[in-house]
C-alpha cells in the first residue's frame, strides 16, 4: 500500500495545540495520538470525524485531562497519521480494524468513548465488538446507520461534492460546520495535514463509505452492533447540538433505543456540526459529569 506522511513542519506552532505527539505502528502505517492527563486513570477515548483530526478536541482535552487520561487518535488518513494514497485503500471495515488495533496496542480498558461524526460510526462498532473494554459512551452529533433511513438531501450533496469537486478545501468545510468563526490560525491547523490534494484521499473517501442503502457491505456488521447497543445497560449520554442539519434527531433515537441512556442528563448544546468548536467547555463538562456520576464499576 502506497501511503504519504505529512511533514512535521506543517504542524509547528499550531494555535491552542501544545500536545506532544505519540505514535503506534499498525503494520506499515503509523497512527498518531494525543495522550494527556494522569496515566493511571481510566481513559477517555475521543474520536474525531470528517475531515478533521485531534486538533478538533484541543479545547476539550485540558478540561477532561485535569482528572482523566485523555487519548485522542488521528484516524488513518487524517492529522499526523499516515495517509494511504488511493481512495480505494479506505473502507469502513479497515477503519474499524485500524482503530481496534490501536485500542489493543495501548490495551485500553474502562474506556469512556466520546465520539462525533465518523468517530461514532467507528467507535460504536468498537463497542459492539469489544464491549468489555468500554464503561461509558458519549455521542455528540453521531450515528450508526444501517441503510434503512431516509438520506437527507444535504448529505447527498455532500457525497457528490466529495466525489466530484476538483477542489476539497478542508478548513472551509470545517468552518461551514461551525457557528463560530474560525480564525486564520485555526484554518491553517485544519489544512495542515494536507499539503496537497494527494494527501486527501481519506477525506474524500469518507462520505461515500457511509452506509445509505440496505445492500451496503457494512450494514450486517452495523446491524449486529445495534443488537449490542439495544441491550447496553452501561451509561450512554447524548450531547447533540441544536444546529446540525444532518444529525438532527439522532439523539432521541439513541435515547429510545439504548437502555443505558435512561435517566442520563442528556444535553442539547448550542452549535453546528462541529460542536467541539462551538461548545467545547460544555461538551467536556458533560463528559466529566457522566464519569463523576458513575464512579463505580459499570
Amino acid at each position: 500500500m502506497k501511503f504519504l506522511r505529512t511533514p512535521d513542519e506543517r504542524f509547528e506552532s499550531l494555535s491552542g495545540y501544545p500536545f506532544p505527539p505519540h505514535y503506534v505502528n499498525l503494520g506499515e502505517l503509523r497512527m498518531h495520538y494525543v495522550d494527556e492527563g494522569p496515566s493511571g486513570s481510566d481513559p477517555v477515548l475521543m474520536l474525531h470525524g470528517e475531515p478533521s483530526w485531534s486538533y478538533l478536541y484541543r479545547r476539550m482535552i485540558p478540561v477532561c485531562a485535569e482528572e482523566h487520561r485523555v487519548v485522542v487518535p488521528d484516524l488513518i488518513g487524517f492529522g499526523k497519521s499516515d495517509k494511504p494514497a488511493s481512495i480505494a485503500d479506505y473502507t469502513y471495515e479497515r477503519h474499524v480494524n485500524w482503530m481496534a488495533a490501536f485500542v489493543e496496542s495501548l490495551d485500553l480498558q474502562g474506556i469512556t468513548l466520546v465520539c462525533q461524526d465518523w468517530g461514532s460510526l467507528i467507535g460504536l462498532r468498537l463497542v459492539a465488538e469489544s464491549p468489555e473494554r468500554f464503561a461509558r459512551i458519549v455521542v455528540g452529533n453521531g450515528m450508526l446507520p444501517t441503510g434503512s433511513g431516509k438520506v437527507p438531501t444535504v448529505f447527498k450533496v455532500w457525497q457528490a461534492f466529495a466525489r466530484w469537486s476538483p477542489l476539497f478545501p478542508v478548513s472551509r468545510i470545517v468552518a461551514l460546520g461551525c457557528r463560530r468563526t474560525l480564525d486564520a490560525e485555526e484554518r491553517r491547523a485544519y489544512d495542515a495535514p494536507f499539503p496537497s490534494s494527494a494527501y486527501k484521499a481519506g477525506a474524500r473517501a469518507f462520505p461515500r463509505l457511509v452506509p445509505t442503502t440496505p445492500d451496503d457491505p457494512a450494514v450486517p456488521a452495523n446491524r449486529r452492533a445495534w443488537e449490542i447497543l439495544r441491550s447496553w445497560q452501561k451509561p450512554f449520554l447524548t450531547t447533540f447540538s441544536n444546529g446540525d442539519p444532518i444529525m438532527r434527531g439522532g439523539d432521541r433515537y439513541f435515547q429510545d433505543q439504548v437502555p443505558g441512556a435512561a435517566g442520563q442528563n442528556h444535553q442539547t448544546l448550542r452549535g453546528g456540526h462541529f460542536l467541539q468548536e462551538d461548545a467545547a467547555e460544555e461538551f467536556a463538562n458533560a463528559v466529566n459529569r457522566l464519569i463523576a456520576d458513575t464512579p463505580v464499576d459499570v
